[in-house]
């Protein structure tokens, strides 16, 4: 089997993780469509298999609408990855009422509508993965980001859900959960880190590369190879499944 003819629709799609998995799908042959909240970054990695949409994951009528638009374009979502998200750690005694909830509606608001509109034209094909990127945050505490592990808690517990929902048809449900990865998130995290801690960028990173049990970051390909696994023959038993890559046992 191939992907040809398989529309693939994919959030945060216009850099790190998501354009590894759009381009890794993309080469199998997939139509893809890539969303984001700015066209000129989807604008500068379009190419023939790989379309760029402006949308917010955070505004249901805009997902629904865009959605859609995707779904006349290029026909039925029949791979869905739900991967827009952020990342920023914040003690609990200083995470206010705005900064939880601005988390859950990118990370987890975002993926439960991401989900429930591309699987409004999936439910009308005999075949449909549905990828979710948590993080080892989904797994286990997180220190120092309370909300951000809750909302990752949380896609985990959707896309389990969402495997028994749909656990005698031909639609898998699975969550990736990296560790830390290198892309732009780390840039950013390097520097809240640092203005926490009180330590220089570098101490900083290697913070984060030193919580990866490998000792590395993990490059996006690492996760996009995984992703293609799900969506390949031989991976249709692995369902409601959290597959950790992280360099070893969280």
């Amino acid at each position: 089997m191939t992907l040809d003819g398989k529309h693939a629709f994919i959030t945060g799609g216009g850099t790190g993780i998501g354009l590894a998995i759009a381009r890794a799908l993309a080469d199998e042959g997939a139509m893809v469509t890539v969303t984001g909240r700015r066209q000129q970054v989807l604008d500068d990695v379009a190419s023939a298999r790989i379309h760029g949409l402006a949308m917010d994951v955070r505004d249901e009528d805009d997902v629904r609408e865009k959605v859609a638009q995707a779904v006349q374009a290029r026909g039925p979502v029949q791979i869905c990855v739900a991967n827009a998200g952020i990342a920023e750690g914040k003690s609990l005694h200083k995470t206010s009422l705005e900064f939880w909830r601005a988390m859950m509606a990118t990370n987890l608001d975002g993926a439960f509508l991401t989900i429930r509109e591309c699987l409004t034209s999936m439910r009308g094909t005999d075949w449909g993965r549905v990828i979710t990127i948590s993080s080892m945050a989904g797994l286990r505490g997180l220190r120092g980001a309370p909300a951000y592990t809750a909302s990752k808690h949380g896609v985990i517990g959707l896309t389990r859900a969402l495997s028994e929902d749909y656990i005698s048809s031909n639609f898998t449900f699975n969550a990736i959960c990296p560790a830390y990865v290198d892309t732009d998130i780390i840039a950013r995290n390097t520097d809240s880190i640092s203005k926490r801690a009180g330590v220089s960028e570098e101490k900083a990173r290697d913070i984060m590369i030193g919580a990866n049990r490998h000792k590395r970051l993990i490059v996006p390909d690492e996760v996009a190879a995984a992703a293609l696994w799900l969506v390949r023959p031989g991976s249709q038993s692995v369902n409601g499944q959290a597959i950790e890559i992280a360099g070893g046992q969280m």
